[in-house]
């Protein structure tokens, strides 16, 4: 039996690709444009094949939300 949960999985990358790609100093919020992270964020749910298309699409509304509060940024404590 796997206790793997898909979401929480994508969402530690997600955190990862966060921290990796923004230009935030050490430390910092590790923003990234929505349009990344929503670029990211699609494919590896799509490649995970357990989060459905319409589960990455309410998600990704919620989160353009936040962005839209921040210049469109993304940040890690968004999702």
């Amino acid at each position: 039996i796997s206790c793997r949960n898909p979401l929480q999985s994508l969402l530690s990358s997600m955190k990862q690709a966060c921290e990796i790609l923004t230009r935030d100093p050490e430390g910092g919020a590790a923003r990234i444009p929505f349009e990344t992270f929503s670029f990211l964020y699609s494919y590896l749910a799509s490649i995970d094949g357990e989060i459905s298309k319409t589960e990455t699409k309410v998600f990704l509304l919620g989160i353009k939300e936040q962005a839209d509060k921040h210049s469109g940024m993304v940040l890690i404590r968004h999702f």
